[in-house]
């Protein structure tokens, strides 16, 4: 069974924030208008939008936590790792997490964000789901590379989808405003005890579910990310081993050994774009509230970082040298593909290219090997890795929904969210055995069907804590875990760690010009002065007061940290 995620590609442009945003949950971006929500106020219905509930105002309005028995971890989280399953499962002797179907078979409606052609309407996949579940979901899928205009333009109207997935990274403008104002206040149905009718969203950590309190009540149904979650400066481990290269440990070993592995003769070139490992290698805190937090006594953000400038020299450094490959430099094609065809040694991504990668090129390049690089400091001892929120995709019911469309809406999170080696969570998964996916020596193998319609939908309505388990990698999900253990040993919270932050609309765009900014200065195309311009004109155009509005949530609900 493979994580509980869809991770979007980062697309024909390259790597994106918003892809990146979106498999690692690192930003919890949200933006409305006004002063901070006090923990000891915000209503469900009332009172400010925005700021943030946390402390003991928080833990009111939580689901009471019942941990999952059902399987047990080969590899138990640690240092905020996933959980990870090495050993294979018997799929005749599943458990059963769901032993009562939740819901009713009334119909309802849900609009997510989906990445790839989505199945038809009745396919053999979403019966199956709606059978076992008792629910009867019409989907309303929409390109998740376009989603936000979708979703804003959704949440503006007066017709809104009974249930409605919500990414963090969609959380701008007005988007944060309407999640408060169109969603509906959960409390009723989970808070405490009551969640006990739904198990296996009773299982899904505390952390995660504080992450769906918006506007003073819980709004949001989690899908749990682990903390220790990062972009992977992935290698290409078969030919590092031919070439006989040592695996950098510094970055100036980084760079000195790129020089030598470039041959833009032979069409190789040392990496693609290393801007997202820089950040980790520097100790950048992520974009967002959570690039917030109080060091040495002084709260400031990341682009006030010293680290901030450090990083993006060194990666312009890279480029300087003619080490990254020039359609990464124009930003052009798939870096994920130039990595496979051998013509980049390193590139970025998310944590489940370790798998896709390796499922993708085992039949057609048996000798290809991929590793996750160890994230080393910038002096090239230990690095600072600042913790991913513990949540950062939702689903959401809209207010008004009727007391039966609630209950099968919260019916379908619950068996959405079933553990590992349950029969729901193979359901989900891998969908119906002989229609989607064949058993080969224990191990599931999809089919073309089941490649075409288990995908991208009920994964996005809720999930059990994070976890990696590849039946037929499994050596895939320990090195996933393991490296998240050996990274995470160095992690630190930011002073807005756990809290889903609402930020006055009057900041709505304040950081905006700083990705392109950052993308035209290491490709040499703009001066370290137009960056420090930049922090200046952010700092006097609002930058300074938005720190005093933090000061204040922080003063008020406490630090992350």
């Amino acid at each position: 069974m493979t994580p509980n995620a869809a991770s979007p590609s980062s697309g024909p442009s390259g790597p994106s924030r918003r892809s990146f945003l979106a498999s690692t949950a690192v930003a919890t971006a949200a933006v409305a208008g006004g002063m901070p929500l006090l923990a000891a106020c915000g209503g469900s219905d009332g009172g400010s939008r925005e700021g943030t509930t946390s402390g003991k105002a928080a833990d009111k309005l939580l689901p009471a936590y019942v941990a999952s028995t059902v399987a047990k971890p080969d590899l138990p989280s640690k240092n905020g790792s996933a959980a990870g399953f090495t050993g294979k499962v018997d799929l005749a002797a599943l458990a059963t997490s769901v032993p009562d179907k939740l819901g009713t078979g009334a119909p309802f409606k849900i609009m997510s964000p989906f990445w790839g052609s989505p199945p038809k309407a009745g396919c053999a996949y979403y019966t199956a789901l709606d059978a076992a579940a008792g629910t009867k979901v019409t989907w309303q899928n929409q390109d998740g590379n376009t989603y936000g205009q979708k979703l804003g333009a959704v949440l503006a109207s007066s017709s809104i989808p009974d249930m409605v997935v919500v990414p963090s990274w969609e959380l701008v403008g007005k988007i944060s405003n309407a999640v408060t104002a169109k969603f509906m206040d959960l409390g009723p149905y989970l808070a405490g005890d009551k969640v006990k009718k739904y198990p296996n969203l009773a299982a899904i950590p505390s952390d995660a579910w504080r992450m769906g309190i918006f506007g003073g009540a819980l709004r949001g149904i989690p899908m749990p990310s682990a903390t220790a979650s990062w972009i992977v400066p992935y290698y290409r481990k078969d030919i590092f081993d031919k070439k006989g290269y040592t695996v950098p440990e510094s970055p100036d070993e980084f760079l000195s050994w790129a020089k030598d592995a470039t041959s833009a003769k032979a069409k190789v070139w040392a990496c693609g774009d290393m801007n997202w490992t820089a950040w980790n290698i520097f100790g950048v805190r992520g974009s967002g509230p959570i690039g917030w937090s109080i060091d040495d006594g002084k709260l400031t953000y990341r682009i006030e970082q010293p680290e901030y400038l450090e990083a993006l020299e060194w990666t312009r450094k890279l480029f300087d040298a003619g080490v990254v490959h020039p359609d990464d430099k124009a930003r052009s094609g798939d870096a994920g593909q130039r990595f496979t065809a051998g013509q980049i040694l390193v590139f970025n991504s998310d944590m489940s290219a370790w798998y896709g990668k390796t499922a993708e090129q085992a039949a057609s390049q048996p000798d290809f090997a991929i590793e996750g690089m160890d994230i080393f400091g910038a002096d090239g001892g230990n690095p600072t890795l600042y913790a991913a929120q513990p949540a950062g995709i939702w689903s959401m019911i809209r207010k008004g929904a009727s007391k039966t469309t609630i209950e099968n809406a919260l019916a379908a999170a619950d068996f959405a969210a079933a553990p590992y080696g349950t029969k729901e969570r193979m359901l989900v998964d891998y969908g119906v055995e002989g229609t989607h996916y064949t058993v080969k020596d224990g191990v599931p193998v999809k089919t073309d069907q089941g490649n075409s319609e288990v995908i991208n939908a009920w994964v996005m309505l809720a999930a059990p804590a994070a976890y990696y388990a590849h039946p037929d990698y499994p050596d895939v999900a320990r090195k996933q875990v393991e490296w998240q253990q050996r990274m995470g040993a160095f992690m630190k919270k930011t002073s807005t760690y756990g809290m889903n932050i609402v930020e006055p609309t009057r900041y709505a765009n304040l950081s905006s010009q700083f990705e392109q900014l950052e993308i035209d200065y290491v490709r040499g195309n703009r001066k370290l002065s137009d960056v420090q311009a930049a922090i200046s004109t952010w700092k006097s155009s609002g930058g300074d007061k938005l720190r005093d509005w933090y000061k204040q949530l922080i003063d008020k609900n406490g630090s992350g940290n």
